[in-house]
């Protein structure tokens, strides 16, 4: 009997390690994460914002120092200013890191072509050469940063594919109006659309780049609605020497008229006549100067407040899609996890019964046909006797 329960509890020994390792379960998500090199160009590109933005901030701010009190040139350094960093968040925040990278490349080489001997070249007066020497610098920084992400022959593809497309596609005024380049890069190296981007990254990456793009937005929306509260501020302001000038001919013209008063009565008349000739077209001017300045300073605070609004509602269905996205793919994660789990307990659960089904024949069968064999054994030992 002692033989028999030891053989019985290494039985039971032997099903449960069976078990256990039976309902080891991989819960796999499904999802590719982001290669190591284009994980660290999205890090690379975003450090490359913050260079980017203060590079080109303090430019047009030594510019405008600099240049004193021209219109033109301080309208140009605002727009500088706000169409550039609005162009460089579009070029950063695509769902590609190789994109990105393509796109910021080419952003720097286009600005750079444009100040130095593009359309751009005679904005700024006699401190276009600050200008040039930012966007230099700017672009210079970049191709020397991104050699440590590509190998160098494909560099150099890079860099001719650039050149290339700057000059074909060259940045005509200060809206920095643009399109992607990734698609022309694909051309270029004959890649299709479907092999350039097989993954965004687990959710996990997912959610990071979300979150630096909420960052970035909350940093960088502050100062670009001032700057373009600044432009239409100095370009809805009334011209300060039209003022002057028709104060100072209300001034002559009453002082005249003091003179001719006291000088002789019977000239009341003429003067009069003579008054309000002159003083009619002054008012007239200034009338119309007035209305028309707030009329369009009415627009345009309308027009602000417009893309106030409409910038909020683009951050809010951003976030609404990316939370819907996230929201789905967990839900994707748990089904697949609850249906493998299920999968391997099933299988488990048919190991144990055959396991079971085994140790009944061994324990009731064995001793059974053991016994036959003996008796027979004993009978046939009898008979020979």
């Amino acid at each position: 009997m002692g033989l028999k329960y030891r053989s019985v509890l290494l039985v039971i020994g032997m099903l449960s390690l069976s078990a256990c390792s039976l309902l080891e379960i991989k819960l796999e998500s499904g999802i590719e994460p982001l290669p190591q090199a284009q994980l660290n160009m999205r890090v690379f590109s975003r450090d490359f914002s913050h260079t980017f933005y203060a590079k080109v901030e303090q430019g047009a701010d030594q510019i405008a120092l600099n240049q004193g009190d021209d219109l033109a040139i301080k309208s140009n350094v605002l727009m500088w200013k706000i169409n550039s960093e609005q162009a460089l968040q579009r070029a950063i925040f695509q769902a590609s890191p190789v994109a990105a990278m393509v796109d910021t490349w080419t952003l720097t080489a286009q600005m750079s072509a444009f100040f130095e001997s593009g359309a751009g070249q005679t904005l700024f007066g006699e401190q276009q050469r600050i200008a040039i020497e930012v966007s230099k610098v700017l672009q210079a920084d970049f191709e020397r940063s991104i050699k440590g992400f590509v190998k160098p022959n494909e560099f150099e593809q890079y860099q001719a594919f650039i050149l290339d497309y700057v000059a074909k596609n060259p940045i005509t005024d200060l809206s920095f109006a643009r399109h992607s380049a990734f698609n022309d890069w694909l051309t270029y190296r004959n890649i299709s659309e479907f092999e350039a981007v097989t993954t965004f990254g687990t959710v996990p990456e997912v959610m990071s780049d979300v979150s630096d793009r909420m960052a970035m937005i909350a940093e960088q929306t502050p100062k670009i609605l001032g700057w373009k509260a600044e432009l239409y501020a100095l370009h809805a302001n009334i011209n300060p020497e039209t003022v002057q000038q028709t104060l100072q001919s209300i001034s002559d013209t009453s002082a005249k008229f003091q003179q001719l008063m006291a000088q002789s009565p019977e000239m009341m008349q003429t003067l009069a006549v003579d008054l309000r000739r002159e003083l009619t077209p002054l008012l007239a001017q200034l009338s119309e100067s007035t209305d028309d300045k707030l009329a369009k300073l009415s627009v345009e605070r309308e027009a602000l407040e417009q893309m106030v609004k409409q910038e909020r509602l683009a951050l809010e269905e951003m976030v609404n899609r990316q939370r819907v996205a996230a929201a789905a793919e967990l839900d994707t994660i748990s089904q697949h996890a609850v249906e493998r789990a299920f999968s391997e307990l099933t299988k488990t659960l048919k190991s144990l019964i055959l396991y079971l089904v085994l140790f009944f024949v061994v324990c009731f069968f064995a001793p059974l046909g053991l016994g036959v064999w003996l008796g027979k054994r004993m009978a046939l030992k009898k008979l020979q006797a």
